[in-house]
């Protein structure tokens, strides 16, 4: 059971990156932007960043996701920002990592093993995709405030860090690579 978050600031390819690598691997792939209530998106929408009393509930949900695509033995790919530690704790142990939500199902609370993908790059060229992009709730100004929310994926996190400058094919073949060769899921 192979479960894998591609996770980064908005423009940095999760979507294109997690979808082209499940394709490829034959997973079922989830975007997280599909599971945010209508009324994060419309707060996004009006410019307005997500605080973590939005966030939360989304994450616990997103958790659930890959908890029954665990309990199933289904490998998943989630596209998510997952831009702060506390974030990726929940996406890994649900309930056991705030008091803000609850295990979907009994017994959910062990951790599951996940590797975090997270596309690295520079603001600039993230900027620059962003400006290209058409019918997205998120809006280019709150790029800014994506990366003062970052927390890079480190140890002891389960992680890979790849530029997103490389080509996509490249970026495949290095999450893959991480996966199959014993690099992603070391203790």
């Amino acid at each position: 059971m192979v479960l894998v978050v591609v996770m980064g600031v908005s423009g940095s390819g999760k979507t294109t990156v997690g979808s082209r690598l499940a394709a490829k691997l034959g997973w079922k792939f989830y975007d997280a932007d599909d599971y945010h209530p209508a009324e994060n998106k419309e707060k996004m929408a009006q410019g307005t960043p997500l605080n973590d009393e939005d966030r939360i509930p989304w994450l616990c949900a997103l958790h659930d996701v890959l908890r029954r695509g665990d309990s199933s033995g289904q490998n998943a790919v989630l596209a998510c920002s997952a831009l702060r530690k506390m974030y990726r704790r929940v996406l890994v142990s649900g309930a056991s990592a705030t008091g803000g939500c609850r295990p979907e199902q009994p017994g959910g609370s062990a951790a599951l093993q996940v590797l975090f993908v997270h596309l690295h790059g520079p603001m600039e060229i993230i900027a620059a995709r962003l400006e290209k992009r058409r019918g997205h709730f998120m809006p280019p100004e709150l790029l800014k405030s994506q990366f003062d929310t970052l927390e890079p994926p480190s140890a002891p996190e389960n992680f890979i860090t790849v530029s997103l400058e490389k080509s996509l094919p490249e970026i495949v073949l290095e999450i893959e690579r991480a996966i199959f060769q014993g690099e992603a899921f070391l203790p």
